[in-house]
């Protein structure tokens, strides 16, 4: 005599099996269900239990698809012909699709600033979002490097200033440097004692693989940027944080996240300019591409094209240092001067 099932186990396996084995390329019958119950759970069930079950699961908001289709059957009572509706087709529509997990996972494996055995946990949490076929077509995805930062700290720093940021709170951390060990060390003042970091945070932001922390260094009226994988012993003061609009480059607005990426491509600290360069043509993608659209072209020729953005100095001048001599600053003068020098102290380097 078999065995009653218990009916929440067997629901839950149903929906273990669809999620496991179903999507829209892969679809499963009652059959296929049946069968997979009984090789992998150890259960038995007929095609009226799955199907019941099934609906109980659409009933609770599971986006389950399928198909159905009319046949004849003789009525159990008189044998005469009546129509029957059979389901089958089954698949479990998802919240991801294998592309946009594919694009998350990937994200992870190119950051630079989550703990190594964080991150590996992560990529396995989102591979089992998706099914059996998505896990089998990933296994080729290059593993994670074990050199990844050590810091196992930065999911409980990411809590700890989302906390601040929505109360309006000032925080104080330490800061993490590499010394020629390779390993972390808290930064030190000129007398040898740990330096503490009093801000005010207002955005977390991710560039080129590293998380970074937009925020006020309280001794001063502007802003800084700091990497979140460094940032240490992290923790939420009862001061008020000092609002964004206040800070002497905000000109009386708020934080908007992205014109301040877009004027800080390489994260540094300094002023705004507006900042002319000549480019060679071939450079135009690259310069959109960290600059953005909003740059103006001019004076464009067979060798080059004049490029006005307003943008970070700092930024400014490690690009043309980047990609000389494919770029030459124009204006600010002062700046163009500042290229000029760092070029002619390198050039002395070299011979």
């Amino acid at each position: 005599m078999p065995v009653k099932q218990p009916k929440k186990l067997l629901i839950m396996n149903i929906l273990d099996i669809l999620r496991k084995y179903s999507d829209e390329d892969h679809r499963l019958s009652q059959k296929d269900i049946a069968e997979i119950l009984k090789t992998e759970y150890d259960m038995t069930a007929d095609r009226k239990a799955i199907r019941r079950n099934i609906l109980n699961l659409m009933d609770c908001g599971y986006n389950i698809e399928y198909s159905e289709s009319i046949r004849m059957v003789p009525n159990p009572k008189t044998g005469e012909p009546e129509e029957s509706y059979l389901w089958s087709d089954f698949y479990l529509e998802r919240e991801f699709t294998d592309g946009e997990l594919r694009l998350l996972i990937d994200s992870l494996l190119f950051s630079k600033h989550i703990p190594y055995s964080q991150c590996k946990a992560l990529v396995d949490k989102l591979e089992g979002l998706s099914n059996v076929y998505f896990r089998s077509r990933v296994k080729h995805i290059a593993r994670l490097p074990e050199d990844k930062t050590d810091n196992k700290q930065l999911f409980l720093t990411i809590e700890l200033l989302d906390e601040a940021i929505s109360r309006g709170r000032k925080v104080s951390f330490k800061y993490l440097e590499y010394s020629t060990d390779k390993c972390h060390h808290i930064k030190t003042r000129p007398d040898g004692t740990e330096r503490v970091y009093i801000i005010s945070p207002y955005q977390m932001a991710a560039k080129e693989g590293k998380y970074y922390l937009i925020c006020n260094y309280d001794k001063y009226d502007d802003i800084s940027n700091y990497r979140l994988d460094r940032i240490a012993e992290l923790t939420i003061l009862d001061e008020p944080a000092k609002p964004f609009e206040h800070l002497k480059w905000a000109n009386g607005r708020t934080l908007d996240l992205a014109t301040y990426m877009k004027e800080h491509p390489y994260m540094y600290s300094s002023d705004n300019v507006w900042a002319v360069f000549r480019v060679a043509k071939a450079m135009v993608s690259d310069v959109i591409d960290l600059f953005g659209t909003e740059v103006t072209f001019s004076d464009e020729d067979d060798t080059g094209v004049t490029v006005s953005a307003f943008t970070n100095e700092m930024a400014m001048e490690q690009f043309a240092m980047n990609f000389a001599p494919d770029v030459t600053v124009l204006e600010p003068e002062r700046l163009r001067e500042k290229v000029k020098n760092a070029l002619g102290k390198a050039l002395e380097k070299y011979n």
